[in-house]
């Protein structure tokens, strides 16, 4: 199997999370503090830090320690339009499985 398939299904694996999707979508527009983000996400500091790591680690994510306070922001603004497109292909799929449902229980 050729490599670029390989580094694609890993980053489509650190996006395959519900709360890595919501950091990402956080950290949409701006740099923001890890205290920031705790806040913004509401789950626990270790449970953020695990995740932080994995987008960190994968690239997807670039932090910057700052005196005490480490700052994220996205490596690149091309995966938040990578995000849109796949939540505008959920939405329309759930738009067509409505439209089946209401079909169904006229």
């Amino acid at each position: 199997m050729e490599e670029i398939y390989k580094m694609h299904a890993e980053v489509c694996k650190t996006l395959a999370n519900p709360i890595r999707l919501m950091i990402i979508s956080t950290l949409r527009n701006k740099k923001m503090s890890a205290g920031d983000l705790l806040k913004r996400i509401k789950t626990n500091k270790v449970i953020l830090s695990q995740h932080m790591t994995i987008l960190t680690d994968k690239g997807v994510v670039n932090s910057e320690k700052v005196g005490k306070n480490v700052f994220y922001q996205l490596s690149d603004p091309q995966i938040i339009k990578a995000c849109d497109i796949m939540r505008k292909v959920l939405i329309k799929n759930l738009e067509k499985n409505n439209m089946i449902l209401k079909k169904l229980t006229k």
